[in-house]
């Protein structure tokens, strides 16, 4: 598969100011699937489809991280049916996508409690990222049973231990510290989200990437999961980029 980009690319796109990671709240696809009256597996499955299209248009456009919320933490409430379908997707998504992948020469990372899910997913997992190694472009890195809250715990109990078998001064510890115990670390300096896009109407965060996120511009869109489209993505970064990103300091044009 490889992507036109004629469909995403317009005079309103500024390929000089595209952002380097994108992160996606996948959100909708049960109520994308109970509109028509499916079951929401359905939806999941359409989902998938998307994921495909969104990676490819994201690749084309120049983005080196595409992060997606595939499955939380949170998300084992959910139905068993429901779950062990989630949990069977990445083999037949892998089993397609993956030449696809290494055609356009995009890389598979994963973040997550991945040695919690079955042995079957894991090893679907494993090998895409594996396969997929020895691509250089662009990152699509998958949150896969992740919470944030969970990751900000678990690297405090490494700062802590650390500090405790005296290899860490605890007056040393800043920010940086933080960031080299997250999962993200193999990101460097692109770990924070330049943008974060969720779906489906919802507007909150749902314990995604909690500390990469603070200086991300947020975007909400109403649209299903399942019905996102290249042309929409592209549209959503024309919005990024007409935005002013600060950091907390002042606009160094409009002084305000």
């Amino acid at each position: 598969m490889v992507f036109n980009t004629k469909k995403i690319v317009t005079d309103q796109l500024d390929k000089t100011n595209v952002p380097e990671h994108v992160a996606i709240i996948m959100d909708g696809n049960g109520r994308w699937a109970k509109r028509r009256h499916l079951p929401r597996i359905a939806g999941h499955k359409k989902g998938m489809d998307t994921v495909k299209t969104i990676t490819m248009a994201a690749s084309e456009m120049g983005v080196k991280v595409l992060t997606l919320y595939a499955f939380s933490t949170e998300n084992w409430k959910r139905p068993t049916d429901e779950v062990n379908y989630l949990m069977s997707l990445p083999t037949t998504f892998f089993s397609s996508f993956v030449p696809d992948l290494i055609e356009n020469n995009v890389s598979v990372k994963v973040i997550g409690y991945v040695d919690q899910l079955p042995a079957a997913t894991q090893k679907a997992v494993n090998d895409a990222v594996e396969q997929t190694k020895d691509c250089t472009g662009m990152i699509l890195n998958f949150a896969l049973n992740y919470g944030s809250r969970a990751e900000i715990t678990t690297a405090v109990k490494e700062i802590a231990q650390e500090a405790a078998e005296g290899t860490l001064d605890v007056n040393q510890i800043n920010e940086q510290t933080i960031d080299q115990h997250l999962m993200t670390k193999f990101l460097g300096n692109l770990a924070a989200p330049d943008v974060l896009i969720r779906s489906s109407g919802e507007e909150r965060i749902s314990n995604f990437l909690l500390w990469q996120i603070a200086y991300s511009e947020l975007i909400f869109t109403d649209t299903y999961w399942p019905d996102f489209t290249a042309e929409l993505f592209a549209s959503l970064i024309i919005e990024y980029q007409g935005r002013h990103r600060r950091f907390g300091g002042l606009d160094p044009d409009k002084k305000e």
